[in-house]
Formats: structure tokens, C-alpha cells, sequence
């Protein structure tokens, strides 16, 4: 185990600042872009599609944490180096009954109760599907999704909410899917969405879906494991799913008393270890390997070499809650930091080699979506501006995993990240051609801005950058499609 935790540095931002990042967006747009430094590229076609917790209040009562708030879509549609801006809540049945309200009506997984303390929280178990995680186009909808509840489809050039999606019957209502699928490249002839869900208790139970083109199931295979799970993302290879089943546990008094929310009855167990499972996409039996204590939401990639599993996976020392405290004010040297390990397990002997990929505090990783579940080169990854400690991710990195080279792109001191996006030049040879999405909080302007950098070198100056006149909150996953989901502005023009 080579794995090592950075260490307190001095900072590079504000608090202000960053926190300027976590105000509500009440409001609903749609325009054209037309402040843009720079160029679209012409073959940048297509649509981003980001998600994330849009309002972080309801009349003024606060979420204690950001992600208990509202599901907020945003597109931006590119096509012949234009881009048309729209953004829209997920009008879940939740979001329509408080708005109507005025007045929070759920608690929240992350903490947020409703008003009137402990007594009006207590033994209130329904939870409201926000929405807020991911969107995800596959099989002509657009779904919004959030781990524990159904999808919600919406209107990918309008994102009007459609309403609530069953995955033409895979999961029954208030059944649940991943908000991270994982789209197989072609492992196994055509693309397929590869999917989960979790359902917990004294045992939990994990079940493996896989979609054909056309939304229809080609799999589904459940596996139960002992003991709570506490499973975010997941990895995908051509012969496995792998989850990592985290050393926690779930001490539920304190939730069904009204006191906190669910996730903040989570215990992380660092005398207990991770657990690797190795899940055969086919149906076979799971391989369970265990590896040092450690915590992780998302996965980088992974593939099989020589009967080898190298999974590259986003890990922190502890769960890293903010203990109760105001997330506003949140002391960063007192959180843990991610960092980027390997794990390499060698199928037959059951073990586990840990190395550390990157040690500098780093989250979302992206790469090129056709080396998903292989062997790969570069990763593009959000990172802290300093190359020490915990931070807000303020910079982009690119890892060279053959050579251990990096290349760094910094917004700092008054820009901050979102999850970077990796969108392959059309026709392209080369693992690096092709752009990386962010969309950043720019404290400067109080306002967000696309940048477009060039994949092959991060250190140039942005492609472009377009400059929204607000800000969108600061989200949490997306997808870009190579589908144009704008208007046609020769058409505006022409009947303007």
C-alpha cells in the first residue's frame, strides 16, 4: 500500500468566493450565447447536458446540505460555432407540491428537515425524488437521475418533464437506478447501458441491468451482499461490474427520531476493510476481495490485463461528511481529500496491489467514452489549484497513465470547477483530440462560463470560453450527445 494524504496548504480562494457558487438559480432561461472569447470549434456539434441541485432553498428555509436541493437541468446546444443556453427544473411531484406550498414538505437524505424540529421529522420516511445527480440520453429519452428513486424523462430540446421513467418496465414504481450507468462502448457488439440499483438493510442486495440500444433489457442478474451498502458509482470491463462496498455502517435511531438525516447516520469503520466486488456480467457468482479501508464515490476506469483487474478509482482516507457543520463555511483542512489510487487485483489470488495514480486532491474524472473498460492513456480529472491539501477544485489535470506526466489548467484564485467532460474530435485517431467541457463558477462575474479546452494540451489557452450572464449552480454530473437539441437560428431570423 503505497497510498499517502495531502497535507494542509495554504489557500488559493475564498470562502466568500466560493461560496458565491451555492446561491439558488430560481430563474428559468433560454438564449443564444453570444458573449464568447474565442471560437466554437465548427465540429463541435452536439448538446452538454449538466444536472445538479439547482434550488438550495424553498422560501427561505436553507437545505442544510447542497445535495438535498431540487434537480436543475441545463443544456447548451453547439452547432456551426453557435450555442443556445436552456435550462429548466425537473418538475418532480416533490418540486411542484413545495413550490405550490411555499414550504419545505420532504426531508432531506443529507440532513434538511422540515420545519417545526424533531416532533414534525420524526418517523417521516418519505423521501423526495429530487432529480439531481445525472442526465443521461440513451435510447431517444433524456432522463434525470438520483440514485434513489425512478428516472424522470424530459424533452430534450425543450427539457419540459415528461414525467416518471420505468426503463419500459425494468424497475416498478418506487423501485430505484443508478445515477451513474456506465455506456459499454461496444465490448460486446453494439453499445449497451449498464446499470444498477442497491436496495439495503441487515443484508443488501445489488442488481446488474444492461440495455440494449432500444431501452429493452438484454440482463438482469441480482447479488446479495452482507451488511449495509453504501454504493455511489460503479466500473464496467467486458466481463465485470465491480463495486467497492465501503467500510461503513448505517445506525438509523437518529433519522427515525427526527434528529438528522439518513446519510448523516453513516459510520465509517476504518478498522474494517474495503470490499472489491467483482461482478460477472454474465450471472456468475461474485468474487468478494478485501483491500485496505478506504472511501470511494466515483471510478476513473478500469479493464482487465493479464489476469489482472486494474481498477483506477477516486479515494479518500474516511467518509467525508461535514460533521453538522454549516457547508458554507466548511474548514477544507479537516475534510478529507481525494486522490487518484490504482487497485490492481489479481483474479486468481484473490489480492490487492494500492498504488497512488495522483496525490494531489482531485474528483470527477473523464476520459475518452470508447476506452471505457480498457486499457487507456489520459484522464482528464478536476483538481485543486495547490498540489497539496484539500481545496475546491479550481483547476483541470491530465494524466499521461503510461508516463506519469501532467498537465494542469488553473482557474484560480476566483474560478471554480465543475466536472470536466471529454468530447472526442469527429474522425479522431488519437486518444487526447478532442475538447474538454467545464462549466465553472467565475467569482469575478458572479456568473458561469463554458470553457472549451484542447484535449491534446490543457496548458494552452481555452478554445473558447462563453460567458453565461448568471450563474448555475454548481452541479454534479452530465453527459454530452452528439445530437443538436437548439433551435435553428437561421429559422429565428428569418421569422424575426
Amino acid at each position: 500500500m503505497t497510498a499517502t494524504q495531502p497535507r494542509p496548504t495554504a489557500a488559493t480562494f475564498s470562502l466568500e468566493d466560493w461560496g458565491g457558487g451555492y446561491r439558488s438559480q430560481p430563474h428559468e432561461y433560454s438564449y443564444w450565447i453570444d458573449d464568447i472569447e474565442g471560437t466554437i470549434p465548427a465540429d463541435l456539434e452536439g448538446t452538454l447536458f449538466r444536472n445538479g441541485p439547482g434550488l438550495l432553498e424553498v422560501n427561505g428555509h436553507r437545505v442544510k446540505h447542497p445535495f438535498d436541493g431540487d434537480g436543475m437541468i441545463s443544456s447548451i446546444a453547439m452547432q456551426n460555432g453557435r450555442a443556445y443556453f436552456r435550462n429548466r427544473f425537473v418538475r418532480t411531484e416533490g418540486y411542484v407540491a413545495e413550490q405550490q406550498a411555499q414550504k419545505p414538505l420532504y426531508r432531506g437524505v443529507f440532513g434538511t428537515q422540515k420545519p417545526g424540529g424533531p416532533l414534525a421529522n420524526a418517523f417521516d420516511l418519505k423521501l423526495k425524488n429530487i432529480a439531481n445527480t445525472n442526465i443521461v440520453y440513451w435510447a431517444d429519452k433524456l432522463l434525470a437521475l438520483w440514485e434513489a428513486a425512478e428516472p424522470y424523462r424530459l424533452d430534450p430540446s425543450t427539457l419540459d418533464t415528461l414525467g416518471l421513467d420505468y426503463l419500459n418496465g425494468l424497475i416498478a414504481p418506487g423501485g430505484s437506478f443508478t445515477a451513474h450507468p456506465k455506456v459499454d462502448p461496444g465490448h460486446h457488439g453494439d453499445q449497451r447501458l449498464v446499470g444498477f440499483s442497491v436496495k439495503t438493510g441487515l443484508s443488501s442486495t445489488i442488481t446488474l441491468y444492461e440495455l440494449d440500444t432500444e431501452g429493452n433489457a438484454l440482463s438482469q442478474y441480482s447479488h446479495s451482499i452482507p451488511g449495509f451498502a453504501f454504493i455511489h458509482d460503479f466500473a464496467i470491463t467486458p466481463n465485470y461490474a465491480i463495486f467497492f462496498q465501503n467500510p461503513v455502517s448505517f445506525g438509523p435511531v437518529p433519522f427515525l427520531l427526527g434528529f438528522k438525516g439518513a446519510a448523516e447516520c453513516i459510520s465509517f469503520n476504518p478498522k474494517q476493510p474495503t470490499k472489491i466486488l467483482l461482478v460477472p456480467r454474465n450471472g456468475d457468482p461474485m468474487q468478494v476481495i478485501e483491500t485496505d479501508p478506504c472511501f470511494v464515490f466515483h471510478h476513473a476506469n478500469a479493464f482487465e490485463q493479464d489476469g489482472q483487474v486494474i481498477i483506477d478509482s477516486v479515494c479518500y482516507e474516511n467518509f467525508p461528511s461535514l460533521d453538522g457543520s454549516d457547508y458554507l463555511e466548511v474548514d477544507f483542512d479537516h475534510v478529507p481529500a481525494g486522490q487518484l489510487w490504482r487497485f490492481t487485483v489479481d483474479i486468481a489470488a484473490g489480492t490487492t496491489q494500492v498504488d497512488t495514480l495522483v496525490s494531489r486532491c482531485v474528483e470527477f474524472p473523464t476520459l475518452h467514452p470508447d476506452v471505457l473498460g480498457r486499457p487507456y492513456r489520459h484522464l482528464f480529472i478536476g483538481t485543486a489549484h495547490g498540489s497539496e491539501g484539500n481545496a475546491p477544485l479550481q483547476a483541470l489535470l491530465k494524466l499521461d497513465t503510461h508516463t506519469g506526466e501532467t498537465q494542469l489548467w488553473s482557474a484560480a484564485p476566483r474560478g471554480f470547477m465543475g466536472e470536466p467532460l471529454f468530447v472526442p474530435r469527429p474522425q479522431s485517431q488519437e486518444e487526447d483530440d478532442g475538447w474538454v467541457l467545464v462549466l465553472m463558477y467565475n467569482a469575478d462575474r458572479g456568473c458561469s462560463d463554458l470553457v472549451i479546452l484542447d484535449g491534446r494540451d490543457i496548458t494552452a489557452d481555452p478554445v473558447a470560453r462563453l460567458k453565461l450572464p448568471h450563474h448555475v449552480p454548481y452541479g454534479l454530473h452530465g453527459n454530452f450527445v452528439p445530437q443538436y437539441f437548439g433551435p435553428d437560428r437561421s429559422l429565428e431570423e428569418a421569422q424575426g
